[in-house]
């Protein structure tokens, strides 16, 4: 699952240590991505999102904002759960992207 963050960044190293040792990695990745960039110790296989980086962008900094507004637990519980679903939103569509993508499947 292409996953643009903590996943992603977890995984780099050990990606980078194994095309250092000879092993053969790709990494499948969407276009439009915060962290994920090319290397010279992988092949990197991109397909095409239905979003662009600034709404990518615009949608993780008010999720990581509204995180930390004040109001009652309900109103933050509400905020939260919205900015959480608009992230979720777009990774659902990134993979529903890559299964339509018959040449990388």
């Amino acid at each position: 699952v292409p996953v643009d963050g903590s996943h992603w960044l977890s995984m780099r190293e050990v990606v980078d240590i194994l095309g250092q040792r000879g092993h053969e990695v790709v990494v499948v990745a969407p276009e439009v991505t915060m962290h994920i960039k090319p290397s010279e110790n992988f092949v990197m296989k991109m397909f095409s999102v239905p979003y662009t980086l600034e709404e990518m962008e615009k949608h993780f900094k008010a999720f990581f904002q509204v995180s930390f507004e004040e109001g009652s637990f309900l109103e933050r519980l509400l905020k939260v759960y919205r900015g959480i679903k608009r992230v979720t939103d777009l990774e659902v569509s990134s993979c529903e992207q890559l299964l339509q993508n018959k040449e990388l499947i």
